[in-house]
């Protein structure tokens, strides 16, 4: 492997634009002796860990506050992580003072209600000074859409989100012209706040109508330099969490996180949430389950549009969804960006050469993007 210190660098210094005297936290997973890891995802899992230690060192050595927390895998992308982390994060009396008022429980099986998230917040808050300043998640399963997550950007901390990250990005997306990625993720952003609805048609046949009534798109660009700041690492992307209940059509999902799947998924979706699938093989049978678990799994969740140039991987979702051109649409939990529905899952699916048209509230309509070409 390459030498990372200029990527390391590059990463504190311009991504989350740090600041003398502050403390970073860096934090992984380790493969618990359940999961069923193929090979080649072993591989990059156990390179990530080695990687987010790499990184906390280079921050303790370089700054002299770097911390490094590990912690056993999540079930999936949106569950809470451990209270080990959250005591990382805001300080063992800050999380003593959330298991008093009866919150820690709440929160970490996410049953908490909004009245709830409020206090915690009140209690973090009010201890923000024993919090990281920034926070670097290299965890495999995404800790983005979490209560955990809200709370320490709540608190001021700078949050880069790292899930199924491979170390190779950092000499390929991760050296993006930052400047001009975010100034085409900002035209975006606006072309896409000016529609009512999005659709989306893809060549493999997905066509959905994306409500976006009320709601809000915003971009991920990396510039995570302002206090609270929070976005994916690599960036490039803009996203909105649709209207609850209104988006309807039809998805075809060939990729999963980090594999093509071994035949499609036709998934049907009425009202905004999915209402039956068709088709056969293993993440059938994981998205059955998740729904079942939790009917709110079912969630047409966000839409997201990538804006990164030197993106090109579809067997990694968080470099895949980040494709100039391409579109991904979420199931499951938007609480942290928008929306209202609470999940413990958040899964995000990629779509190749779409066309997509924003529907203007006078009718009109205007392609943003055609056959995976950004139009503005």
């Amino acid at each position: 492997m390459q030498s990372l210190d200029s990527a390391f660098r590059s990463l504190f210094e311009i991504n989350m634009g740090i600041r003398t005297g502050e403390r970073v936290l860096v934090f992984s997973d380790v493969i618990r002796e359940n999961e069923n890891v193929g090979e080649a995802d072993r591989d990059r899992r156990l390179r990530l860990n080695a990687v987010a230690r790499q990184a906390a060192g280079f921050a303790q050595a370089a700054w002299g506050r770097g911390t490094f927390v590990e912690f056993p895998a999540t079930a999936a992308s949106g569950v809470e992580p451990p209270q080990q982390l959250w005591c990382a994060t805001f300080g063992d009396a800050a999380v003593a003072e959330l298991e008093k008022a009866g919150l820690l429980g709440k929160l970490l099986d996410k049953s908490a209600l909004a009245a709830d998230v409020d206090k915690a917040r009140e209690i973090v808050v009010s201890r923000k000074q024993e919090a990281a300043d920034i926070i670097i998640a290299m965890s495999n399963n995404s800790t983005s859409h979490t209560r955990y997550r809200a709370l320490a950007c709540a608190t001021g901390t700078r949050f880069a989100s790292l899930p199924h990250f491979d170390p190779d990005m950092f000499h390929s997306s991760m050296t993006v012209d930052w400047k001009a990625l975010a100034e085409r993720t900002a035209r975006l952003v606006e072309a896409v706040n000016a529609a009512a609805w999005i659709r989306v048609t893809t060549p493999n046949g997905t066509d959905m109508q994306i409500c976006k009534q009320g709601r809000v798109a915003e971009g991920d660009d990396g510039l995570l330099t302002h206090d609270g700041a929070f976005g994916n690492l690599p960036a490039g992307e803009a996203y909105l969490a649709p209207l609850e209940g209104k988006s309807h059509g039809v998805m075809v999902i060939e990729w999963g996180p980090t594999s093509k799947l071994e035949q499609p998924l036709k998934l049907t979706v009425e009202n905004g949430v999915v209402t039956a699938i068709e088709g056969e093989g293993p993440h059938r049978m994981k998205l059955e389950n998740k729904f079942a678990e939790n009917p709110n799994c079912r969630n047409i969740a966000e839409l997201g549009i990538g804006t990164n140039e030197k993106a090109s991987r579809p067997d990694n979702v968080l470099e895949a969804e980040k494709i100039l051109g391409t579109i991904h649409i979420a199931l499951g939990d938007n609480t942290g960006f928008g929306g209202k529905v609470n999940a413990p899952f958040h899964e995000d699916y990629v779509f190749y050469q779409p066309i997509l048209t924003a529907c203007m509230p006078d009718g009109s309509q205007r392609v943003i993007i055609d056959n995976g070409k950004l139009l503005v």
